[in-house]
């Protein structure tokens, strides 16, 4: 179950990076979230896999698999944010399919799917 809730943060609180942490814990306890972050959307699942994606760009990052944490990287100053795409990805219903830059492809089922794209819908 996907649980919503909403606040508003100033700007002193806005950080992609806290926010890959918050979803990166939030995979980690096996608690699924979809969070709308600006033109970026994060999610964790209860299988303990979290992402970032980008829906402008079809862009993902993996940030943890099985609640392990991956590398990634995100590098933020107050007027500059440089993220380290390393795949893209697709949404076909209930399937969530990504591609990284060598070619391979992942298929995966179970993921809040219908959640992210009404996120994304929401944000645009």
């Amino acid at each position: 179950m996907i649980r919503r809730k909403q606040r508003l943060l100033s700007r002193d609180e806005v950080s992609i990076n806290r926010e890959a942490d918050y979803i990166i814990k939030k995979a980690q306890a096996h608690d699924s979230r979809v969070v709308g972050f600006g033109s970026l959307v994060f999610f964790s699942t209860q299988t303990g896999d979290a992402w970032m994606l980008d829906p402008a760009d079809s862009l993902a990052v993996c940030l943890a698999k099985d609640g392990e944490r991956q590398n990634f990287s995100i590098l933020e100053t107050p007027t500059n944010v440089q993220i380290a795409w390393e795949s893209q990805y697709l949404i076909d219903s209930e399937t969530f399919i990504v591609t990284t830059k060598d070619g391979r492809v992942r298929t995966t089922l179970g993921y809040p799917t219908r959640e992210i794209e009404n996120t994304i819908k929401k944000e645009r």
